[in-house]
């Protein structure tokens, strides 16, 4: 997966409590607009794309979230989600964005970007690889 960049909104809302990252379901949405890292704050400023093949309206929920903390660095972890297109095709989408669907709604937290337009044929799989050793993100 692309390196996650993180929403600036996202720093404003940890620190007001808005993000319980042990706790809180995080997802997935997969996008063909290429969100705006400066002002998008919450899903709504996001265009899901339409929910066919398996991909469910709202994103894929986001399996083995962990917040951990170790020598004063906080850092976010997920397990590897692998997405398969069933019955139909999925997409097409260029980025992956990650918010907690939790939260009143959806504060968004980080977006991926593909580089091109992805359309995943029925059968085909998508594997969002998150970097275990060095986190989605950390927090010094």
């Amino acid at each position: 997966m692309p390196t996650l960049q993180k929403f600036a909104s996202f720093s404003h809302e940890l620190g007001k409590g808005t993000h319980n990252l042990t706790s809180h379901t995080l997802k997935a949405l997969f996008t063909n607009t290429a969100p705006n890292l400066s002002t998008n704050a919450v899903l709504a400023d996001l265009t899901d794309i339409a929910a066919a093949g398996g991909y469910p309206a709202g994103g894929v929920t986001l399996d083995g979230v962990s917040w951990t903390t170790s020598g004063g660095v906080a850092k976010l972890t997920i397990t590897d989600e692998v997405f398969t297109a069933m019955g139909a095709s999925v997409g097409p989408f260029r980025y992956v964005a990650i918010y907690n669907a939790t939260a009143a709604g959806g504060p968004l937290i980080g977006s991926a970007d593909y580089g091109s337009a992805l359309t995943l044929a029925d059968g085909e799989s998508l594997t969002l690889d998150f970097d275990a050793s060095t986190g989605v993100l950390t927090v010094e």
